[in-house]
């Protein structure tokens, strides 16, 4: 997608260990405007899916996977990593661990939100090893819905997470898929 990779160009900073920070209009700050182009070009790459629910992880996911959901007109469900006392206790878990964090998390979904048979599409803001995806699959999973495919915004193409993912035979749309950083510039695959 043109548009964003000129975005990531532009107001993307690389630091160190080829970490990409895009918090100005993606995850900290979001452009609406841009959001609302990813969401028509999601739904461009998945047209002729059927496609009941979306699912992300809290927080990053959330903005993106709404402005996706309103053209495919299919409510958005999150995973949530903290665990409050509105949670329902009937949930679905599983344990990911975040690089970027340093830490193991679970993530949970309220049974009553993932009906066995439903068709699940996956949306995140980014792909590096895949952790969250797995997460979230595995949720899947234990809920008997069925992957319908995986759209990630940016994806870090040197790291094995999309790789794994389509050796695994899943249907994976990446956005803007990022090289590996030499002299401090931001590449395209």
């Amino acid at each position: 997608m043109e548009l964003l990779k000129q975005r990531i160009l532009k107001d993307g900073v690389l630091k160190e260990g080829n970490i990409l920070k895009v918090d100005s209009f993606l995850n900290h700050q979001v452009d609406v405007e841009l959001l609302n182009e990813i969401g028509k070009e999601f739904e461009r790459r998945f047209r002729g899916e059927k496609i009941d629910k979306i699912l992300t992880v809290e927080t990053s996911g959330i903005a993106i996977a709404v402005i996706a959901a309103q053209y495919f007109n299919v409510p958005v469900v999150f995973a949530r990593k903290t665990d409050s006392k509105t949670m329902d206790e009937d949930v679905y878990e599983s344990t990911v661990y975040s690089y970027t964090k340093n830490k193991s998390y679970t993530i949970r979904v309220a049974k009553r939100f993932l009906k066995e048979g439903e068709n699940i599409l996956l949306i995140d803001d980014f792909l590096a090893r895949g952790k969250a995806m797995e997460g979230l699959i595995d949720i899947l999973e234990q809920s008997g819905c069925n992957l319908v495919g995986i759209g990630v915004v940016i994806e870090k193409g040197f790291q094995e997470g999309g790789k794994n993912l389509r050796e695994r035979g899943i249907r994976l749309e990446s956005l803007a898929i990022i090289d590996k950083s030499k002299d401090g510039e931001i590449k395209f695959i």
